[in-house]
């Protein structure tokens, strides 16, 4: 994870191959404000990440926390992201098309407005932003930010 102190803005996160006491520490010393979890099913078998075990454990940090269901990424859509070139390619462009959906538009517009004034860590599992569809959600939030002259 990289970020910049108390600066605004939008990052991409995943806890894979951390524990969630190492995970929030990463989080304080990035100085994330909030986590939007853009997991569809907020739940994990790893000790400490579904959303009600999360969302304590950000809270006792001083980090907030926002689960957006419309930015999930369907079950059947997920196996691109760790295919080859073109497998990864129809995934990105499937989970691009789900973001015309209103509920989507809308928690892009919740997540650009949060990052305008804050800094946002968005949440899914895996630990690259290049084999998630959080990359997508990243791009399209920070095009909007800089269209409102924020980045």
């Amino acid at each position: 994870m990289t970020a910049t102190r108390h600066r605004a803005g939008v990052v991409g996160v995943g806890y894979e191959g951390r524990d969630a006491e190492q995970f929030v520490d990463e989080l304080l010393a990035a100085g994330v404000d909030v986590v939007v979890d853009v997991r569809l099913t907020p739940i994990s078998r790893k000790r400490g990440f579904s959303k009600r075990a999360l969302a304590e454990n950000l809270e006792a940090a001083g980090i907030r926390y926002e689960h957006l269901r419309a930015l999930g990424n369907p079950k059947d859509n997920r196996p691109g992201f760790s295919g080859d070139a073109d497998e990864l390619r129809a995934a990105l462009n499937r989970y691009s098309t789900l973001l015309a959906d209103a509920d989507a538009v809308a928690a892009l517009d919740r997540v650009t407005a949060l990052a305008a004034s804050e800094r946002v860590a968005l949440l899914c599992f895996e630990a690259h932003d290049h084999r998630c569809h959080r990359q997508v959600v990243l791009s399209r939030v920070d095009e909007q930010l800089r269209a409102f002259g924020v980045n």
